[in-house]
C-alpha cells in the first residue's frame, strides 16, 4: 500500500447513521478545512447466486430448500431494477453526506460505489483517490458486540496504512450523561 498524500483528499465513509453524521462534523472541527473530500456510501449489491444447502441437511429439507431458492430466485431484469434502486438509495445518502460535508466546511463530492465487503471497499477507495484520511463513524459496541458483528470502521483502520479518524457516535446517542 502507498504512503499516505497529506495532499490528498479526505475520504468520509457514510452510510447516513447519526455517527456517520458525527464523523463529518467530527472532522469539520479537527482537520483542515476548504480541502477536497469525497464522501462514499458502499452499497451491496443484489446477488443472484443459489442457496447452498447445510451439509447436515435431510432431503425434505433439502427440496423445501429447493424449492425456497426457487421462489427467492430474481430474474435478470428484476435483479437488475433492484441493483438500480439500491443505487439510487446509496446516491441519496452520499448526496446528504456531501451537503453535510459542505456545510462542515469542506470541498465534497458524493461517490457511490458497489461492494460486498463494505470495509475493503472503503480501503480500496482510499487507494484509487490517494485519500490523506479516511474518516469513518462507529458505535459503541462492547468487545463481545465486536467479535460478533464486527466493525468496519476497525476493519478499515487495520487493513489500510493511510490514517483512519474513527469517530465514535455521542455519550447521549448511547443513553449516557455526557
Amino acid at each position: 500500500m502507498a504512503a499516505s498524500n497529506h495532499e490528498g483528499p479526505v475520504l468520509f465513509a457514510y452510510d447516513g447513521s447519526d455517527h456517520a453524521k458525527a464523523a463529518i462534523r467530527r472532522a469539520g472541527q479537527q482537520l483542515q478545512t476548504n480541502r477536497r473530500a469525497i464522501v462514499l456510501t458502499v452499497f451491496e449489491p443484489p446477488v443472484a447466486q443459489p442457496l447452498a444447502p447445510s451439509p447436515a441437511a435431510t432431503p425434505s429439507a433439502l427440496e423445501e430448500g429447493l424449492a425456497l431458492e426457487e421462489s427467492l430466485e430474481l430474474e435478470p431484469s428484476r435483479l437488475a431494477a433492484l441493483r438500480e434502486s439500491l443505487e439510487l438509495e446509496a446516491r441519496s445518502v452520499a448526496e446528504e453526506g456531501a451537503e453535510l460535508a459542505r456545510a462542515s466546511g469542506f470541498d465534497a463530492e458524493p461517490s457511490v460505489e458497489p461492494g460486498e465487503t463494505v470495509w475493503r471497499r472503503i480501503v480500496d477507495s482510499a487507494e484509487e483517490h490517494d485519500a490523506a484520511i479516511v474518516v469513518v463513524g462507529s458505535r459503541w459496541r462492547s468487545r463481545p458486540g465486536r467479535l460478533l458483528m464486527g466493525s468496519i470502521a476497525e476493519a478499515t483502520a487495520r487493513h489500510t496504512d493511510r490514517p483512519v479518524l474513527t469517530v465514535h457516535e455521542p455519550a447521549s446517542a448511547r443513553g449516557e450523561a455526557g
